[in-house]
């Protein structure tokens, strides 16, 4: 049985991926309680019809305490012969505080001595069991609902292809670092197309600013570094059966040279790999 565990938290786009996975045939369970999980996979087990496929989300929404034994519950899951995945979504506080007060929605976790803030603060440090525990990490800050559920899609759904799935995506630090990255490439030592005035209006997925960059040597070196890290550390993640990486290029404002070197990778890579998505965080802002 496959079983995608689905945290985060509130306001990230949990029920959206829940909804998505149970359109492509999952059986769901929203807002299950972490102690029983395993409940819940053994009645499954034993029954004649199980669903192949399952999927449950775990919020803030538990006993107190019960989420401190989230690792135990996963292995326990594990031992049992389910092919147990977690998948944790998050978004900046900012976006959460604005999320709420559009829909004036109560967080779980606020009342009239937590102030909505302090609520998504503390809901974080409550989830921090899962979050460590998690297979897979999405910033939904800047996703659409749609691109949410794509991406749900693309990871969890699409059964014809193997292998993982790696994501270049530009960002630009002014804004931060994006939380769901696992490697970060720095890359504001290269020539800036902002400081050149026809081109700062311009981004790294024009022509102007790529004619200005591909011939550089400095990039050109930069670009195949990045390259060669990822042609070398990528299997020994594969064999440790991680399925996404987010590999994360930035530069100052996310328009021009991050944007450029990530666009340049994922096409470098596409050739090579089943699975290659390339994302400009800056420009879906």
């Amino acid at each position: 049985m496959k079983l995608i565990i689905i945290s985060g938290r509130s306001g990230s786009g949990k029920s959206s991926a829940l909804h998505t996975l149970e359109d492509e045939g999952f059986y769901c369970v929203d807002n299950l309680p972490a102690s029983m999980l395993s409940q819940l996979a053994d009645t499954l087990k034993g029954h004649h019809s199980e669903p192949p496929k399952m999927a449950v989300s775990v919020d803030v929404r538990n006993l107190p305490g019960a989420l401190d034994h989230f690792p135990e519950l996963l292995n326990s899951l594990k031992n049992k012969g389910i092919d147990c995945q977690v998948l944790y979504l998050d978004t900046d506080i900012e976006k959460l505080v604005s999320r709420y007060s559009a829909t004036r929605r109560k967080h779980p976790l606020s009342d009239d001595q937590i102030s909505l803030r302090e609520a998504i603060e503390l809901e974080k440090k409550l989830l921090r069991p899962v979050l460590i525990a998690a297979d897979l990490k999405i910033d939904t800050t800047s996703l659409s609902v749609h691109q949410i559920r794509d991406l749900i899609k693309q990871e969890y759904c699409d059964d014809e292809k193997n292998g993982m799935t790696v994501l270049f995506q530009s960002f630009g630090f002014k804004n931060g670092i994006p939380s769901d990255a696992d490697f970060i490439f720095d890359v504001r030592c290269l020539p800036n197309p902002f400081w050149v005035e026809s081109l700062r209006n311009h981004t790294g997925l024009e022509e102007p600013v790529i004619n200005f960059l591909k011939d550089d040597a400095r990039v050109i070196e930069m670009i195949d570094d990045i390259a060669a890290f990822v042609v070398k550390w990528l299997p020994r993640f594969e064999s440790a059966q991680r399925s996404y990486m987010t590999i994360a290029i930035g530069c100052t404002g996310g328009q021009h040279r991050s944007v450029y070197i990530g666009n340049t990778l994922g096409e470098l890579f596409t050739s090579r790999l089943e699975r290659v998505q390339v994302r400009h965080r800056e420009l879906h802002e």
